[in-house]
């Protein structure tokens, strides 16, 4: 088992973007922002000084975990970018793009930004990858572990030798404060398989995307936990849509139980708010 540093690189609460190295090879996971990119990639500079970053791995397509990623290109234009197959297809539509930006550009807003370069058209994929598919970084040798409810496209990433699984928002999101939300927004029943798969790997660490490590018995407990939180949001969901509230009131609810002093700096009121009533859509469609 190679020793590795996984050093947080992200800018701003709700960032997505850490850096894995073994001495040798330099992988980062995903890439954050568009507006916080370049600090992402001045952060990454910072740490590797003089050696170069050889890839980036991307879990999915969402803006908060690629926008970031041309900013790094400009200073590692040789790092090769891996995601799976979905992803690259996602890249290639502008209307993909542009909602990516414009989410983007709000949450810049609220953290007060109002000017950075905007690189959304240059996003990239140099590898694609299927479940299963062995992926060489030097001598770390992740699995592409496919893991889809948060988005068709959702891919983790299993380092079996340090039994070190870097997570996809399928597996929810932990905010700290022992505060977990689902956020599957394709499909529930096959975000409870992903759980499962996710379980059967037996990892001993989990790097969340939005969170840092989680290792050992916590690891297990967070697996437990977000499945646990998931399965209770369908339930309240499907008992306010027997009682006849609608999409909106059902919102309004969940954001009231959801939407804590915890929560709020790390996850953009707009994000929520689409999210959630995607989550509501996604339950109407499969379990009602």
């Amino acid at each position: 088992m190679k020793d590795l540093k996984i050093t947080d690189v992200r800018a701003v609460s709700g960032d997505a973007s850490f850096l894995i190295d073994d001495g040798v090879t330099s992988v980062l996971y995903d890439t954050g922002f568009g507006f916080t990119g370049k600090e992402i990639a001045d952060k990454v500079k910072m740490e590797l000084g003089e050696r170069k970053l050889d890839f980036v791995l991307l879990t999915h397509s969402h803006y908060d975990h690629v926008l970031g990623l041309p900013h790094v290109l400009k200073f590692y234009p040789d790092a090769k970018v891996i995601a799976g197959e979905y992803a690259e297809k996602i890249f290639k539509k502008p209307s993909a793009i542009a909602l990516m930006r414009d989410l983007d550009r709000k949450f810049a807003n609220t953290c007060g930004v109002k000017e950075y370069e905007d690189l959304a058209d240059e996003l990239r994929v140099d590898i694609t990858v299927k479940d299963g598919d062995d992926v060489k970084c030097g001598d770390m040798t992740f699995k592409a572990i496919n893991l889809p409810g948060h988005t068709r496209c959702s891919v983790g990433f299993y380092l079996e030798e340090n039994k070190l699984l870097l997570a996809t928002e399928t597996l929810g999101v932990y905010f700290g404060n022992n505060t977990y939300l689902p956020f599957f927004l394709v499909g529930f029943e096959m975000t409870l398989d992903s759980f499962k798969k996710a379980k059967d790997l037996k990892a001993e660490r989990i790097l969340l995307p939005h969170y840092g490590v989680v290792e050992k018995d916590e690891a297990k407990a967070y697996l437990e936990n977000s499945e646990r939180v998931a399965r209770e949001t369908v339930d309240i969901i499907k008992d306010l849509l027997i009682k006849g509230k609608s999409s909106e009131e059902i919102l309004l609810h969940l954001k009231e139980k959801y939407y804590t002093s915890t929560v709020v700096p790390t996850y953009p009121i707009d994000a929520f708010n689409l999210n959630t009533s995607i989550i509501i859509e996604v339950v109407k469609r499969e379990l009602m």
